[in-house]
């Protein structure tokens, strides 16, 4: 089975239904395919062929979706670009995947001009400026119908990349659809005409949606820019049934004044990942939205791996936390916890590396053995994340490996004190991170972002750290801002961003006791 024979099989069941929704554009699925092809033949009749890799950056907008339906129809290899990335950044994932063509939303235009003639590989650059409408409507709507493998590579997205180069992973189209079943495998079915909104973009964590929703004759309404009051707006004059949001998002939606007491009757489920949530935010999010809320679990190279869902996870488990919790492994998918330097596996209830394997994993990075080699031991892939399973299967997530706090030969994981200290009403959000200590080696240090800065101060947040956690875990020093944590283009928040200057000076970024 393969990604195209499904969404055309949608296109042929639901032609005259609303498949997509796009600012004032409202296409049918007949519609929303015909310029896919149009696309498709675009790019063919400029020398591409099926295999091919094609790099886009873009934001969700109608061309988005042409974009995400041209490449399927023509087995062409989306590799997406993050736009908020820098330029040598966009040079590396183009020019490692050997993309032949560079498609550009004409407001990143200027991120990738003249990489045609600094990648050798690159034939072609698109820009969908104001030329682009005439574009498809002169195109061939001729279906090219390629042929297609189960085992032909369909995109390759890229890890986050907060350190060192960005790592291609590639999905077949049998992975990407194991990806999408075990996705929704949980969530309430798909039935058709439900709507699902996508703040994020397609390009990136929000698209996994996007193909379980067209296949089920589902809508996909995309949001370009994300602002909170248009994006409740949206929700109530579409009847959103789907949406996916990173923490930060939703914790913006749920603190927006006008968010309790609107009419959410048709939402079925907000599936919330990317990175941790508060228990504050979760418990928000449930106040205004209902018994809606699903926590995944997995990242670029591993995914789906675990789910949570409403009743489960805000109820009491004897023996487990669920609302501290990723969930416990979905039922195609298999946890191990791994002992961070031998690799063996370790009990219940002990941390170490979390290891897992599923169908819609990938096999190898992009062009890359020995990374690969690395990350893939026996089967399964290991995440660089640092967590524990209880005797109920619930996975807690504690830490990136290479965040680990060691203070006084004691691990502290800054995840924990993010998730304690984000409980201050104040507390926006918060990142804590290693400085280094004359006595203890390292020590925590953390940033708060509140709205008023009056509101707390360092002395509360020190204590707040010590009554939850214990002395030997509270931040050493606490900075209260009104600005942003600094972020990657996928949400990751940059921790060495915001530690490098505490180590000034200081040829290695880690202290002993």
């Amino acid at each position: 089975m393969d990604v195209r024979t499904l969404m055309r099989r949608s296109v042929e069941t639901w032609g005259a239904h609303e498949a997509i929704v796009a600012g004032s554009t409202r296409l049918t699925f007949e519609e929303a395919w015909d310029r896919g092809l149009r696309l498709a033949n675009v790019l063919l009749e400029r020398g591409l062929v099926a295999g091919d890799r094609v790099a886009v950056i873009e934001d969700n907008s109608l061309e988005a979706s042409d974009f995400f339906l041209a490449t399927t129809a023509a087995n062409l290899v989306r590799v997406p670009l993050y736009p908020r990335n820098s330029r040598e950044a966009h040079h590396h994932m183009i020019s490692h995947t050997g993309c032949r063509a560079v498609v550009a939303a004409e407001q990143h235009h200027h991120e990738v001009v003249g990489l045609d003639d600094e990648i050798p590989a690159v034939e072609t650059i698109l820009v969908r400026d104001g030329s682009y409408e005439a574009l498809l409507a002169g195109a061939s709507a001729v279906d090219p119908n390629p042929t297609i493998g189960p085992d032909d590579t369909y995109i390759i997205r890229h890890t986050g990349g907060t350190t060192g180069l960005s790592k291609g992973v590639p999905y077949t189209h049998r992975q990407w659809l194991a990806a999408g079943r075990d996705w929704f495998y949980p969530f309430p079915p798909v039935e058709i005409g439900d709507a699902c909104l996508h703040v994020g973009p397609i390009s990136h964590g929000s698209g996994y949606l996007f193909m379980p929703v067209w296949i089920s004759g589902g809508k996909n309404v995309l949001l370009e820019k994300f602002e909170p009051e248009q994006t409740l707006d949206l929700m109530e004059a579409e009847k959103i049934a789907y949406m996916f949001n990173v923490p930060t998002i939703l914790s913006h939606l749920v603190r927006h004044p006008s968010a309790a007491g609107r009419d959410y009757s048709r939402l079925k489920t907000i599936n919330v990942g990317g990175s941790p949530i508060t228990e504050t935010t979760a418990r928000l999010a449930r106040e205004v939205f209902g018994d809606v809320l699903w926590q995944a679990y997995g990242q670029t190279e591993a995914l789906p791996l675990t789910m949570v869902g409403p009743h489960e996870w805000f109820a009491d488990t004897e023996g487990s936390q669920p609302l501290r919790s990723a969930g416990r492994a979905l039922p195609f998918a298999e946890l191990r916890i791994l002992d961070v330097e031998t690799l063996e596996p370790l009990p219940v209830g002990a941390e170490g590396v979390i290891a897992a394997c599923c169908d819609g994993q990938m096999s190898a990075f992009w062009d890359d053995p020995e990374a690969s080699a690395e990350r893939i031991v026996d089967g399964f892939v290991i995440t660089g994340d640092v967590g524990r399973l209880d005797a109920n299967g619930y996975l807690y997530v504690l830490d990136r490996a290479g965040d680990m706090i060691i203070s006084g030969g004691y691990n502290i994981y800054p995840a924990e004190l993010e998730n304690a200290i984000s409980e201050h009403p104040a507390v926006i959000e918060a990142a804590v991170f290693a400085i280094p200590h004359e006595r203890w080696g390292e020590t925590p240090a953390a940033v708060c972002v509140v709205a008023d800065i009056s509101a707390v101060d360092e002395a509360a947040i020190i204590e707040l750290v010590r009554e939850r956690l214990g002395s030997y875990k509270k931040p050493s020093k606490v900075v209260i801002t009104t600005d942003p944590l600094p972020k990657s283009p996928v949400g990751k928040v940059l921790r060495k961003k915001l530690r490098e200057p505490f180590w000034e000076g200081q040829e290695r970024r880690v202290a002993g006791s």
